[in-house]
């Protein structure tokens, strides 16, 4: 096949992501999940429900935001390695406004979940009032989420623009409305250039700063007379690494179901392995920093939230987490042929991934209740919010491109 030929095969393979599987299970599995979450409310224990609402919009909303970060990063830094691959992280932008009113939402239940609004804590001010905290958390939220819509608006713009003759009906009109009067000049991808510039150092502060302010909310406010700096940064760097393992994972599945292998091969398996392991020992870099000022400090109100998580019912859990997110993924990344070789790099992904889910119910739930619950309310509310992800997902990938047609071209060019 000529080199024209794939190209044009590449495109569209690209423009007809084969998303029905992927929209019927998220179908699904929302439908089970809300079923289930409306149930427990109804029930003697509302709270259970409330506490794992906020566990999974922790997790996905990372995973979601953490995801367009790493695409904010390739654009700052300059990066070509991840042209072929970058769609399959910007596409979890269609999770954000299901993330927004899953917040919405999330707020009706505070009185489960924040017992500084029973029990106000004086010491903390105005800071932990219901209005203040809601109006903050929800601007920041906004401005992320339209930083990073804005992005991916932007950077989807000139293959849009270059696409528009190979699809039809409303797919055609969508591709009009995104390209606008772009048709390709110097002019124009400078000047689109320098909105994306702009836009994406813009959104890694503002991720870095809304996310701070979510974790000091959300999970540090419910044990309130805790404190910890670090928090924010320990939360956010988490969520990038989610980012970066469903990255992974998506690389995977879109390789298989769309026939990538001439584009996405050895060396963009290496390379994604390579910050998968990297921000894995990050992750557990900055564990360790925030585990080693309170030993030293020894001060009873920043020690509390610590032997709680890592003595009596929730040790188990606790060592689960550190062998999951770190000791597993570490051992196993550190080789390049697990990370090159699709099996053995879709398995450490995945415990990684799901280890930082126990992470996130490790943060929340002992401030809660006692020991750790396990149930048909966790799984079912878990697996809603994985289908929520799943559908918003499919969705963009029903709807746009799946591969950039100038990253595509580049490199069947280097493959050549």
């Amino acid at each position: 096949m000529s080199g024209i030929a794939q190209y044009q095969d590449l495109i569209r393979r690209g423009t007809e992501a084969p998303a029905t599987r992927m929209l019927q299970t998220g179908g699904v599995f929302a439908v089970i999940g809300l079923i289930l979450f409306v149930l427990q409310l109804m029930g003697d224990d509302p709270g259970r429900g409330w506490r794992i609402f906020l566990v999974n919009f922790l997790f996905f909303t990372g995973i979601a935001v953490g995801a367009n970060i790493f695409a904010a990063i390739q654009k700052v830094v300059k990066s070509r390695w991840s042209g072929t691959i970058i769609r399959f992280s910007e596409a979890s932008v269609a999770f954000l406004p299901i993330s927004l009113i899953c917040f919405l939402v999330l707020f009706l239940g505070r009185n489960e979940l924040f017992p500084w609004i029973e029990h106000p804590t004086p010491a903390r001010g105005q800071w932990l009032t219901v209005g203040w905290v809601f109006w903050r958390d929800l601007v920041s939220l906004l401005v992320v989420f339209g930083l990073a819509v804005a992005f991916v608006y932007h950077d989807l713009k000139p293959d849009v623009a270059e696409l528009v003759d190979h699809v039809s009906g409303w797919r055609r009109t969508l591709y009009q409305r995104i390209a606008g009067d772009f048709t390709g000049t110097p002019e124009q991808v400078a000047r689109n250039d320098t909105r994306l510039n702009r836009l994406a150092p813009a959104l890694i502060v503002a991720y870095a700063y809304s996310f701070t302010l979510i974790a000091f909310d959300l999970i540090m406010s419910l044990a309130p007379y805790w404190i910890s700096n670090l928090l924010g940064a320990f939360f956010f760097m988490g969520a990038f690494l989610t980012g970066l393992t469903m990255l992974g994972l998506m690389m995977v599945y879109w390789r298989s179901k769309m026939g990538l292998h001439d584009i996405i091969g050895r060396k963009e398996f290496h390379d994604v392995g390579k910050l998968v392991f990297g921000f894995t020992i990050f992750w557990a870099y900055l564990m360790y920093s925030q585990l080693l000022v309170i030993w030293y400090g020894n001060l009873r109100e920043e020690t509390s939230f610590v032997f709680w998580r890592l003595w009596g019912d929730w040790r188990p859990l606790a060592i689960t987490v550190g062998l999951m997110v770190f000791l597993i993924p570490f051992a196993g990344l550190i080789w390049v042929k697990s990370k090159t070789t699709v099996a053995t790099f879709t398995a450490f992904l995945t415990v990684s991934i799901v280890g930082v889910w126990l992470e996130r119910y490790l943060l929340v739930q002992p401030s809660l209740i006692d020991s750790p619950v396990f149930g048909l309310p966790e799984i079912g509310i878990t697996i809603g919010f994985l289908g929520l992800f799943l559908l918003s997902y499919g969705l963009f990938a029903r709807s746009l491109p799946m591969i950039s047609p100038r990253w595509a071209a580049r490199a069947l060019e280097a493959r050549h």
